[in-house]
C-alpha cells in the first residue's frame, strides 16, 4: 500500500511538471510592462529641446515652489541688518515648540547642545572649541535666522535642510532655550 501511494505521487509530481512545460503553448506574463519597458522620449516630441540639451534653465526671475527671497547678504552688515530688523513671520499660534525641538536636537543640540549652553556632544569630546552659550549673546529672531541660512564662522548653513518654515521654529525655540538660561 506505501510503495502504491509513493508511486502515484510520484506519477502526479512528473505529470505536474511534464504537463506545465509545453512549448508549443505561450506561457503567462505577470505584469509585462516589467519585462518590456515602453519606451518614451519626450524630449525629441518638442520643439524646446534641440540638440543634445536634456533639459532647460528655469527663466530668469522665477522662484520654485515652497521657497521665498530672503533677499539679506551674507556680510556683516547683512548679519546687523537682519538683527536689527529681520521679524519672525509665525505668530504665537503658529508657533509649534515640540517641533522646534525636534529640528533642534537634529541640527544644532550635536554642538550647541540640548540646553542651548554650548555643551553639546562635540563640544565636549573637543571636536568642536567656542561653541557660545546663548545667554551671553545678545540674540533676536533675525539674527538667529541670518546665522541658520548663512551659517558663521565655523558653523555652516543650513539653509538646504530645512525649510523656511522649519528655520522660523528653530528660532522661536532657541529663543525659548535663551529665555530658559538667562531665568
Amino acid at each position: 500500500m506505501k510503495t502504491t501511494l509513493k508511486i502515484t505521487v510520484v506519477l502526479v509530481m512528473l505529470f505536474t511538471i511534464v504537463s506545465c512545460n509545453k512549448k508549443t503553448r505561450r506561457n503567462y506574463q505577470y505584469m509585462p510592462n516589467m519585462y518590456q519597458p515602453v519606451g518614451y522620449e519626450p524630449y525629441q516630441e518638442s520643439d524646446a529641446f534641440k540638440g543634445d540639451m536634456e533639459a532647460q534653465l528655469p527663466v530668469d526671475g522665477t522662484i520654485p515652489r515652497g521657497y521665498s527671497l530672503y533677499e539679506i547678504e551674507d556680510t556683516t552688515e547683512g548679519y546687523e541688518e537682519a538683527k536689527a530688523g529681520l521679524e519672525s513671520p509665525l505668530d504665537s499660534s503658529a508657533v509649534d515648540y515640540a517641533r522646534g525641538k525636534e529640528l533642534y536636537d537634529i541640527y544644532c543640540g550635536i554642538c550647541h547642545g540640548n540646553k542651548g549652553d554650548g555643551q553639546g556632544t562635540l563640544m565636549k569630546r573637543e571636536k568642536i572649541l567656542g561653541v557660545p552659550s546663548y545667554d551671553t549673546r545678545e540674540l533676536t529672531a533675525g539674527s538667529i535666522y541670518h546665522v541658520i541660512y548663512y551659517g558663521l564662522n565655523s558653523m555652516g548653513s543650513y539653509a538646504n535642510f530645512m525649510s523656511e518654515e522649519e528655520r522660523w521654529q528653530v528660532v522661536a525655540y532657541v529663543e525659548k532655550l535663551k529665555a530658559d538660561l538667562e531665568k
